[in-house]
């Protein structure tokens, strides 16, 4: 009985230690499936665990940063935390350190720098770590947060383009209505001494001077209103095919370029021309006093004296660019212009482009439009505004505009003004503003065509119920009743084939476009002179029109 008692205790004691076996079998294999879940886990995550010592040395830190930063653990372990934080966020993150080792839990953000050089914004919490009631370090959790930073920055960007955009048309449209109204008042201050001038002997007159003087205040003055019409981004005019080597060429030999000399006596000009430089479609006028503009203020921005270099060269776009703008892929022609000064600070940077700001003096260095002109002609050009700041290096200006493989036409010679002259055909001017009928029936007369005068579309309309006219000079923005394409198309009603120009303050929009595509001929843009209006009402009248128009 002894001996089965014996035996079977030791049957009962082993399969108890088997059991314990088995469950210890179970536990170790629950805690290396927790193991490998946790370790998953860390390694998946974006959240980086690390801990550090009482020195901030790193003494652990999770795999996933490999993949997460670039670094390999052991190539973090062992190194104190700073030699990865971006040295402008030092400061807080220490304050961050020396609080948890005083026993708080805390967190903070900053930029890590990543192994590629580059950084990324980081937050992390943390907690102390206590043995035998001393802090040692501390254990925490790194979460990568870059993208939520770069998606905030775009929303600001955006929003900022968005204030900017609309600010712009506010003060666009505020500019192009005082620029329509301005520029038919200089209608008589810009005609009336060209048509004296046509009238006078060339070497006797003693009034020559004078009027010349007038004409070309008057002139100064339409340029300045044209500036006003790029920045409301209604002075487009018709593009053409045109290089910027010849514009550069052309405005380095002009008088308004000698004057900039004159002014500013320390600064000298370097021209630096690519060879064979692509064309571009623009309007030379517009593109030119984009250059004039660029260059007045380079020679501003020197009051010591320095160089200033114009440059040009062909430049291709391979991907999308963003900088102050969001540049497109293809061929471009690049105007710089590039300066010596004490450069822009940050501050002023973003707004640059805008109208009337401006670090100079108002009325000794312009009217503060410069560059929000260069900024109305280069997106009416369809291009783009790259700037390079560099801080007490100056400043460079690089403008993108897009390539064409068409030629440049080249103009004819000027004509005599009896190649342009009337020979007694009817001329109908109608316009709102009593000086510019006045001053266009007087050139008109003075050019040989008989004229008759009307205010208004409804005045027009009824008079060619009952008459004729060879040609309308037809006005296209008229403060009552009818505008300039609701006149044309009453007047085709009644005379389908009718011949007309269209003049206005504005440049060429859609009505205008409708006009033409009904019949009408050139548009001419206030103020204009004998000679413009001439041309186009000889070019209109000579042309033969089908009489099942």
């Amino acid at each position: 009985m002894g001996i089965m008692r014996t035996y079977d205790d030791l049957l009962r004691k082993i399969e108890e230690q088997n059991k314990e076996i088995r469950e210890l079998k179970r536990i170790r294999k629950e805690s290396q499936q927790s193991e490998e879940r946790y370790r998953n886990l860390v390694e998946e995550t974006n959240e980086i665990v690390y801990s550090l010592d009482e020195n901030a040395v790193v003494t652990y830190v999770s795999p996933n940063i490999e993949r997460l930063y670039g670094y390999h653990p052991h190539e973090i372990i062992g190194r104190v935390f700073t030699d990865f934080v971006h040295e402008d966020d030092l400061a807080g993150r220490m304050e961050q350190f020396r609080t948890i080792l005083s026993g708080v839990n805390t967190a903070t953000e900053y930029r890590m720098v990543v192994k590629s050089g580059e950084y990324r914004w980081a937050r992390t919490a943390a907690r102390p770590i206590i043995k035998a009631g001393r802090v040692v370090g501390l254990q925490g959790i790194l979460m990568d947060f870059t993208e939520r930073v770069l998606a905030e920055e775009r929303r600001k960007d955006l929003e900022a383009q968005l204030a900017n955009a609309r600010k712009m048309e506010a003060l666009g449209l505020m500019a192009g209505g005082i620029a329509h109204d301005l520029n038919n008042v200089l209608g008589g201050i810009v005609g009336y001494p060209d048509l004296l001038l046509s009238r006078m002997d060339h070497d006797s007159d003693s009034l020559r001077k004078p009027l010349q003087a007038i004409q070309r205040s008057g002139e100064k003055a339409a340029a300045i209103v044209q500036d006003l019409l790029s920045l409301a981004r209604r002075n487009v005019g018709t593009f053409d095919v045109v290089n910027l080597n010849g514009i550069v060429r052309d405005h380095i030999l002009s008088p308004e370029h000698e004057q900039l000399k004159l002014h500013y006596p320390g600064v000298t000009f370097a021209v630096n021309l690519q060879k064979e430089l692509s064309n571009i479609k623009g309007v030379e006028v517009l593109l030119s006093n984009t250059l004039m503009n660029l260059l007045s203020n380079a020679a501003e921005a020197m009051p010591d004296g320095g160089v200033v270099t114009i440059s040009t060269a062909n430049c291709n776009i391979t991907a999308p660019v963003h900088n102050y703008d969001d540049m497109k892929p293809g061929d471009y022609a690049v105007l710089s212009v590039s300066d010596e000064g004490t450069g822009l600070p940050a501050e002023d940077r973003e707004r640059i482009f805008e109208p009337f700001y401006t670090r100079k003096v108002l009325g000794r260095s312009g009217t503060g439009l410069g560059l929000a002109v260069v900024w109305g002609v280069v997106k009416d050009h369809l291009g783009y505004i790259d700037t390079d700041y560099r801080q007490g290096c100056g400043v460079r200006f690089n403008l993108y505009f897009p390539a064409t493989r068409e030629m440049v036409v080249r103009s004819s010679e000027e004509l005599a003004i009896e190649d342009y002259a009337g020979k007694g055909e009817l001329v109908l001017v109608v316009d709102d503003m009593p000086e510019q009928r006045e001053v266009a029936g007087h050139m008109l007369r003075e050019l040989g065509y008989s004229v008759v005068t009307l205010s208004s579309g409804e005045e027009a309309v009824e008079y060619l119920k009952h008459g004729r006219a060879d040609l309308v000079v037809l006005d296209m923005i008229m403060g009552q009743g009818m505008d300039g394409l609701e006149t044309y198309q009453r007047i085709l009603e009644h005379h389908p084939c009718q011949k007309a120009i269209i003049v206005s303050g504005f440049s060429e929009t859609d009505r205008i476009k409708e006009a033409q595509r009904l019949g009408a001929g050139e548009y001419i843009m206030k103020p204009y002179r004998m000679e413009k209006i001439g041309l186009a009402v000889k070019a209109e009248l000579d042309k033969k029109r089908s009489t099942a128009w």
